[in-house]
């Protein structure tokens, strides 16, 4: 069964750094895109970037030069790593994956979700 599971979140003072990881099971690996999104209470889900199977990369303009969106494929990991964090980062964040041909930072593309973890910035 393909799932996804996030870990690594917590709190953290601007600033700081945190990195998220997004274990997958199954052959959701393998899909053709597989990103980050986060959300917080009263608006939907914005797409913080996505990678796809062949390696191409792209992110939001609020985190580009600070998030960066890495995979493990020894250990079917999605990684993102969060640097020089700002308060309006904090969120929940999801890893999601698709394998339509069309890798795009929009939440209805995507099918499998994972369940999220919590990332607070403190001042």
């Amino acid at each position: 069964q393909d799932q996804l599971m996030e870990s690594g979140g917590g709190s953290v003072q601007a600033g700081g750094s945190l990195r998220l990881s997004c274990a997958a099971s199954g052959d959701i690996y393998t899909s053709n895109c597989m990103a980050w999104f986060r959300q917080v209470p009263g608006k939907g889900r914005e797409g913080v970037g996505y990678i796809t199977s062949v390696g191409t990369i792209r992110y939001d303009s609020s985190v580009q030069g600070r998030f960066t969106i890495t995979k493990d494929k020894s250990k079917k990991t999605l990684y993102l790593q969060m640097n020089s964090l700002k308060l309006e980062d904090t969120a929940i964040y999801y890893c999601a994956a698709h394998d339509k041909a069309v890798c795009r930072r929009r939440q209805d593309l995507f099918n499998t979700w994972g369940q999220g973890t919590q990332v607070t910035v403190a001042s």
